[in-house]
């Protein structure tokens, strides 16, 4: 499709510019035998009055007839063959500059392609568990009131991992539309974590783990929405992979025009060939953190990363499997325009 297309607007770019080509061959023709013409006239003239009055003076020179007729055609070989390395030239570049053209768009349904495949993966699975196992029950003729809320019970976990999925999703088609639009203000880093830091509280308390921070002054322009999701988000990551009795330690600076965010726990880590693709969306890594009970949809830090994208910063993560992981939100402190 995308070479289709290319070749499509090629043929498009080529016509506009031989027909401006064209044109302008056209006008200068035109222009050219238009001169040779008058010359040709004014000698004809010239030489039709010294006929007549043989008092006029004799012209100089007189150009041949054929030289004329030979420069006609000189010209017009000329404009052809200049229209001809434009054609080439043209079409060269039209390719190439089509190309160039319809690339980020072929990234672009690319990456909604292999969005919408994944998504459609990712929720076939609950609901083919779903499915399973209410045909099993109605299969089973010796049925129980017992077995019937456990299926319940199972079919309400399922749903509540499709909520979450649908939710994950929505958030990153959010940030995915906003490209720059929304409306940053001046904004007190600590402020920030201090909300993020209890909307996780409750799920800090259950593993009895501990987040240490200290609360500074440093301001950045922000959207405070989409900066507390970001943080949510990595504390979360935090929190479910450290280990019981763990705690996360949260460190702020200043350096080079920037504020960095560290988010540091002492959890299972992130295996050294999965560490470069955990910003892909659904991507979950092969070792002992898709092994946990606290499975995602590998879509948490995908969103992160496209909301510190936003706000013209970056993530990086250093982890080291066993040891754990340390993720940096990098973020101008100046309002980028």
């Amino acid at each position: 499709m995308f070479q289709k297309a290319r070749i499509k607007l090629t043929l498009w770019y080529l016509s506009i510019i031989i027909l401006i080509s064209v044109s302008f061959s056209i006008v200068i023709y035109k222009g050219f035998t238009h001169e040779l013409t008058r010359i040709e006239r004014i000698q004809r003239y010239r030489q039709e009055s010294i006929e007549e009055f043989r008092h006029i003076r004799p012209l100089p020179y007189r150009i041949d007839p054929e030289v004329l007729e030979e420069t006609r055609y000189r010209i017009r070989l000329i404009l052809t063959l200049v229209n001809i390395g434009i054609l080439l030239i043209a079409g060269g570049a039209g390719y190439f500059l089509a190309g160039k053209t319809l690339k980020p768009i072929s990234e672009m349904l690319e990456e909604q392609n292999r969005f919408i495949s994944d998504a459609s993966h990712e929720l076939r699975t609950p609901l083919t568990s779903l499915k399973s196992a209410f045909e099993v029950h109605v299969r089973n003729k010796d049925r129980n009131l017992e077995e019937a809320d456990t299926l319940v019970t199972e079919s309400i976990l399922e749903v509540n991992k499709l909520q979450m999925l649908s939710e994950s999703l929505l958030q990153l088609t959010k940030y995915q539309k906003q490209n720059g639009q929304t409306r940053f203000e001046k904004l007190l880093i600590s402020h920030i974590l201090v909300d993020a830091v209890s909307k996780i509280q409750s799920l800090a308390k259950k593993k009895k783990i501990t987040i240490h921070y200290l609360p500074t002054n440093i301001q950045i322009y922000g959207d405070t929405y989409g900066l507390t999701d970001l943080f949510v988000i990595l504390l979360d990551n935090a929190v479910k992979y450290s280990r019981m009795k763990g705690t996360i330690d949260i460190d702020i600076k200043k350096s080079d025009g920037q504020v960095i965010i560290s988010i540091k726990d002492f959890g299972i880590g992130i295996g050294e060939k999965d560490l470069p693709h955990i910003f892909d969306r659904f991507y979950r890594a092969d070792t002992a953190r898709s092994k946990s009970k606290h499975k995602g949809f590998g879509l948490g830090l995908s969103i992160a990363q496209k909301i510190a994208t936003l706000h013209n910063g970056f993530l990086r993560a250093q982890s080291f499997e066993g040891k754990g992981s340390t993720f940096s939100v990098y973020l101008p402190v100046k309002k980028i325009a």
